[in-house]
Protein backbone atom coordinates (compact mmCIF):
# COMPACT_ATOMS: atom_id res chain seq x y z
CA UNK A 1 0.00 0.00 0.00
CA UNK A 2 1.60 3.15 -1.20
CA UNK A 3 1.52 6.20 0.98
CA UNK A 4 -0.18 8.20 -2.18
CA UNK A 5 -3.43 6.32 -2.47
CA UNK A 6 -4.53 6.98 1.12
CA UNK A 7 -7.67 9.30 1.35
CA UNK A 8 -7.78 12.09 3.56
CA UNK A 9 -9.90 15.46 3.66
CA UNK A 10 -8.63 18.96 4.02
CA UNK A 11 -9.94 20.60 7.27
CA UNK A 12 -12.52 22.57 4.90
CA UNK A 13 -13.51 19.10 3.89
CA UNK A 14 -12.01 18.67 -0.04
CA UNK A 15 -9.66 15.73 -0.90
CA UNK A 16 -6.31 15.86 -0.50
CA UNK A 17 -4.63 14.03 -3.22
CA UNK A 18 -1.07 13.05 -1.91
CA UNK A 19 0.38 12.55 -5.17
CA UNK A 20 0.45 16.45 -5.71
CA UNK A 21 3.66 16.12 -3.10
CA UNK A 22 5.14 13.65 -4.42
CA UNK A 23 8.99 14.95 -5.18
CA UNK A 24 8.55 16.45 -1.48
CA UNK A 25 9.55 15.52 2.01
CA UNK A 26 5.59 15.45 3.93
CA UNK A 27 5.95 16.15 7.95
CA UNK A 28 2.91 15.10 8.73
CA UNK A 29 2.53 16.56 12.71
CA UNK A 30 -0.85 15.44 14.70
CA UNK A 31 -1.72 19.10 16.51
CA UNK A 32 -3.46 20.20 19.06
CA UNK A 33 -5.04 23.82 19.69
CA UNK A 34 -4.98 23.40 23.58
CA UNK A 35 -1.43 21.74 24.36
CA UNK A 36 1.28 22.88 26.41
CA UNK A 37 3.54 22.19 22.75
CA UNK A 38 0.83 24.03 20.77
CA UNK A 39 3.61 27.23 20.23
CA UNK A 40 5.30 25.13 17.91
CA UNK A 41 2.94 25.71 14.93
CA UNK A 42 5.10 28.85 14.39
CA UNK A 43 8.16 26.63 13.85
CA UNK A 44 6.47 24.53 11.39
CA UNK A 45 5.20 27.66 9.71
CA UNK A 46 8.72 28.67 9.64
CA UNK A 47 10.06 25.01 8.45
CA UNK A 48 7.89 25.14 6.03
CA UNK A 49 8.79 28.72 4.71
CA UNK A 50 12.05 27.93 4.65
CA UNK A 51 11.99 24.65 2.80
CA UNK A 52 8.47 24.81 1.15
CA UNK A 53 10.00 24.04 -2.43
CA UNK A 54 10.98 20.42 -0.40
CA UNK A 55 8.74 20.26 1.86
CA UNK A 56 5.20 19.90 2.73
CA UNK A 57 3.87 20.44 6.63
CA UNK A 58 0.88 18.64 7.16
CA UNK A 59 -1.11 19.56 10.50
CA UNK A 60 -3.34 16.62 11.55
CA UNK A 61 -6.01 17.77 14.30
CA UNK A 62 -6.76 15.34 16.75
CA UNK A 63 -8.24 15.49 19.60
CA UNK A 64 -6.89 11.42 21.44
CA UNK A 65 -5.17 13.65 23.52
CA UNK A 66 -6.35 15.29 26.76
CA UNK A 67 -8.98 16.85 24.09
CA UNK A 68 -7.05 19.17 23.52
CA UNK A 69 -8.58 20.25 20.34
CA UNK A 70 -12.15 19.85 21.14
CA UNK A 71 -12.95 22.90 18.44
CA UNK A 72 -14.39 22.63 15.01
CA UNK A 73 -12.88 22.91 11.66
CA UNK A 74 -14.27 26.41 11.35
CA UNK A 75 -12.58 27.17 14.98
CA UNK A 76 -9.18 25.36 14.46
CA UNK A 77 -8.22 26.95 10.86
CA UNK A 78 -9.42 30.64 12.74
CA UNK A 79 -6.74 29.67 15.67
CA UNK A 80 -3.77 28.71 13.61
CA UNK A 81 -4.35 31.51 11.11
CA UNK A 82 -4.81 34.32 13.53
CA UNK A 83 -2.25 33.15 16.17
CA UNK A 84 0.39 31.65 13.93
CA UNK A 85 0.20 32.34 10.46
CA UNK A 86 -0.16 28.86 9.47
CA UNK A 87 -0.48 28.43 5.93
CA UNK A 88 0.62 24.91 5.41
CA UNK A 89 -2.10 22.06 4.72
CA UNK A 90 -4.34 21.02 7.53
CA UNK A 91 -6.83 17.75 7.30
CA UNK A 92 -9.27 17.06 8.72
CA UNK A 93 -9.59 16.22 12.18
CA UNK A 94 -9.11 11.98 12.87
CA UNK A 95 -8.14 9.89 15.61
CA UNK A 96 -4.09 8.87 15.19
CA UNK A 97 -4.60 5.56 17.29
CA UNK A 98 -6.77 3.23 18.74
CA UNK A 99 -10.01 1.61 17.00
CA UNK A 100 -10.92 4.24 14.59
CA UNK A 101 -7.47 4.98 13.76
CA UNK A 102 -7.01 6.59 10.15
CA UNK A 103 -5.10 5.08 7.66
CA UNK A 104 -2.98 7.59 7.15
CA UNK A 105 -1.87 6.92 10.42
CA UNK A 106 -2.42 3.07 10.43
CA UNK A 107 0.64 3.52 7.15
CA UNK A 108 2.70 5.57 9.68
CA UNK A 109 2.92 3.57 12.70
CA UNK A 110 3.09 0.03 11.10
CA UNK A 111 5.87 -1.51 10.04
CA UNK A 112 3.86 -3.90 8.04
CA UNK A 113 2.63 -0.99 5.92
CA UNK A 114 5.48 1.66 5.82
CA UNK A 115 7.84 -1.03 5.49
CA UNK A 116 10.57 0.54 8.43
CA UNK A 117 9.32 0.34 11.70
CA UNK A 118 6.24 0.60 13.90
CA UNK A 119 5.48 3.03 16.22
CA UNK A 120 2.98 4.37 18.40
CA UNK A 121 1.27 7.96 18.65
CA UNK A 122 2.38 9.18 22.52
CA UNK A 123 0.94 12.84 22.47
CA UNK A 124 0.06 15.78 20.43
CA UNK A 125 2.90 17.45 17.57
CA UNK A 126 4.79 13.84 17.32
CA UNK A 127 5.91 14.31 13.80
CA UNK A 128 6.43 11.50 10.96
CA UNK A 129 8.72 12.55 7.90
CA UNK A 130 8.41 10.59 4.67
CA UNK A 131 10.62 11.75 1.78
CA UNK A 132 10.15 12.36 -1.77
CA UNK A 133 9.41 8.67 -3.25
CA UNK A 134 6.58 8.01 -0.13
CA UNK A 135 9.48 5.94 1.65
CA UNK A 136 8.93 6.60 5.74
CA UNK A 137 12.42 8.29 6.61
CA UNK A 138 11.51 9.05 10.34
CA UNK A 139 9.49 9.51 13.60
CA UNK A 140 10.68 12.45 16.45
CA UNK A 141 8.28 12.75 19.21
CA UNK A 142 6.78 16.29 20.76
CA UNK A 143 9.71 17.41 22.56
CA UNK A 144 11.74 17.59 19.17
CA UNK A 145 11.34 20.77 17.85
CA UNK A 146 10.11 21.42 14.09
CA UNK A 147 13.68 23.52 13.07
CA UNK A 148 15.82 20.64 14.86
CA UNK A 149 18.39 19.38 13.13
CA UNK A 150 17.13 16.04 13.25
CA UNK A 151 14.66 17.20 10.79
CA UNK A 152 16.37 19.88 8.88
CA UNK A 153 19.14 17.42 8.06
CA UNK A 154 16.73 15.35 5.76
CA UNK A 155 15.57 18.55 4.45
CA UNK A 156 19.11 19.17 2.90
Amino acid sequence: MSLYNIEINSLDGSPINLNDYKGKHILFVNVASECGFTGQYEDLQKLYDTYQDKLMVIGVPCNQFGGQEPGTSDQIQSFCSKNYGVTFLMTEKIDVKGDNQHPLYKWLTNKDLNSVKSTSVKWNFQKYLVDGNGAFVDYFYSITKPLSSKITRQLK
